[in-house]
């Protein structure tokens, strides 16, 4: 009886084992195991990323203060010519340290000096020490019959093309070939946009701007200098600023067809399309008013596929060029992130009437794609059409259609700065007002 029950029991066990075996086969000891370069890989993994240089990240880079300003348009309340009070524009070098000694200086004559060296010869005898920062080649020659310590020492850095500051306290007359200005601006936006602008076209790229007081510092040189002097003149001196406003669409038809241009024509009239200014790819249209963001797109919505991928503002003194970049104002990346949309225009007579006289350039990072000269009158838009998608892609493939084109609406407008302060009060005009000014 003792043996029956023994072989039960030991069938038992080996029935156990055989259970703990057969669940052991089917449960794997990990659910998910990943081998990359040796390391295993589980799904408690703490993830591994190779080191980073130490660069401004993408997004930081792109941060700008401007871009709500240079890259929104509303449509909805633009004006063709506005009237802005005309502001002074003012200049102040920073850092100029402690007035000079109240010091004569008379018979004194320099000739092939240093600035140091001519300094060092007229302060001969004083407590102040000449300090150069940088190395100060330049000679100089001149004589001063009389006058104060600061006008002599004023005339003679300035023949040196370079700048002094005193430090009372150290007694020390530093002299260095780069210095920092403020820049007072005026209170109207586009004026500062026009400002910056050409500051930038003049390649000066550290401008520290404070939107909140108005004020831009910029650290340069005796030419810098020069330069900025200029552009502030010819801004204050001008009666007018041209301003464009901006839409970039990119347009896929919906069949194996491109854009048929021609049905602009039943579409708005023929007095709508005032111009036709073929390029070396593509076209401009000058058209009326008629034609603008909001029933243009509507006449390609019944062909194709209409995308925004850039909007914005620029602003020119009258005479000058500036620049609209499709990138910096890109809805996101995008073929033609690199393409520039370059203008110079003036407003004044034109064969005996007042027109806006632009020249519009497509340029790319590798050169000139077309160029249009316009002329137009107050109140007209540009629309460049024919422009191949196409001609941004840089693969041998893709997938963008060939009929796919660029589209460009561009609406100028005339800003007129006056010397009347009181033209603040209403700065829009529009019917009755409009045909006076034009005509005065």
């Amino acid at each position: 009886m003792k043996f029956v029950k023994s072989l039960i029991g030991l069938f038992c066990v080996w029935g156990m084992v055989g259970c703990v075996q057969n669940q052991q086969a089917q449960q794997p000891l990990y659910d998910n195991i990943t081998v990359v370069d040796e390391l295993v890989i589980d799904e408690n993994s703490v993830p591994i990323f190779p080191k980073k240089a130490a660069l401004t990240t993408d997004t930081a880079r792109r941060f700008s203060v401007e871009l709500p300003m240079r890259c929104e348009v509303d449509w909805n309340n633009q004006s063709v010519v506005s009237v802005v009070p005309a502001e002074r524009i003012e200049m102040v070098r920073l850092g100029v340290g402690d007035a000079l000694p109240e010091l004569q200086v008379s018979d004194y004559e320099f000739k092939d000096l240093t600035v140091k060296n001519a300094l060092d010869k007229l302060l001969d005898g004083t407590d102040i020490a000449v300090v150069e920062k940088g190395a100060l080649y330049e000679k100089i020659t001149g004589t001063i019959s009389s006058g104060d310590l600061s006008d002599a020492v004023e005339l003679m850095t300035k023949m040196g093309r370079v700048y002094y500051s005193y430090d009372a306290q150290n007694g020390e007359l530093n002299l260095s070939h780069r210095a920092k200005w403020l820049i007072k601006m005026p209170q109207d936006q586009t004026i500062i946009m026009a400002l910056l602008d050409a500051m930038h076209g003049a390649d000066m790229r550290n401008l520290l701007v404070d939107w909140a007081d108005k004020t831009v510092v910029f650290e340069g040189n005796y030419q810098t200098e020069r330069e900025v002097a200029k552009i502030i003149a010819d801004i204050s001196g001008k009666k007018y600023m041209l301003a464009w406003d901006i839409d970039v669409y990119r347009v896929y038809p919906r069949t194996d067809n491109p854009i048929v241009w021609m049905n602009l024509l039943p579409a708005f009239g023929e007095k709508n399309i005032k111009m036709s200014i073929p390029g070396v790819v593509g076209r401009a249209l000058v058209v009326g008013p008629e034609i603008n963001t909001k029933t243009l797109q509507e006449f390609l919505g019944q062909q194709a596929n209409v995308v925004l991928i850039s909007q914005g503002t620029f602003a020119i003194p009258n005479g000058w060029q500036s620049r609209f970049d499709i990138g910096q104002c890109g809805r996101e990346e995008r073929l033609e992130t690199d393409l520039i949309i370059g203008a110079t225009g003036t407003y004044g007579d034109f064969g005996g009437r007042d027109k806006i006289d632009a020249k519009i350039v497509l340029r790319t990072g590798q050169g000139e794609l077309s160029s249009f000269n316009i002329p137009s009158t107050v109140g007209d838009n540009y629309v460049i059409i024919g422009i191949p998608t196409h001609s941004f892609v840089t693969t041998p493939e893709t997938l963008v259609s060939p009929f796919a084109e660029l589209v460009v609406f561009m609406s100028p407008r005339v800003i007129s700065i006056a010397d009347n302060a009181g033209v603040q009060q209403s700065n829009e005009l529009i019917g009755d007002a409009l045909r006076d000014f034009l005509q005065d």
